[in-house]
């Protein structure tokens, strides 16, 4: 028979584990709306902006927000983009900060 004790823990994991979905789903809508940012500034459109999209959602998964910043500052730095690391970090965070709105207002 659950005692008090397990319940609360199992209610803490579940509400871990809902946590970190919302977490992961609001990092990748990050990473999306940062793609569809620096594919303009790189002068991508279309379907070629949404590819890149694609690219930096998929950057996230090689070794997180480190490679995903690192993949933007190398592609605008080949392009001749200027934008300051400092820039692209508050972008970064500025869209997580409107991605976990998001998530949170869709569940």
């Amino acid at each position: 028979m659950p005692t008090t004790f397990d319940k609360r823990e199992e209610d803490f994991e579940k509400r871990f584990a809902h946590d970190e979905e919302l977490r992961f789903k609001a990092i990748a809508r990050r990473n999306k709306m940062l793609g569809l940012w620096a594919a303009e500034k790189l002068g991508l459109s279309g379907a070629d902006a949404d590819v890149y999209a694609r690219d930096v959602v998929m950057a996230e998964y090689a070794e997180g927000d480190h490679d995903v910043f690192k993949k933007i500052r190398s592609d605008f730095d080949a392009k001749g983009v200027a934008q300051s690391d400092h820039q692209i970090r508050r972008t970064m965070d500025e869209f997580l900060e409107l991605a976990i709105r998001q998530v949170q207002q869709t569940g």
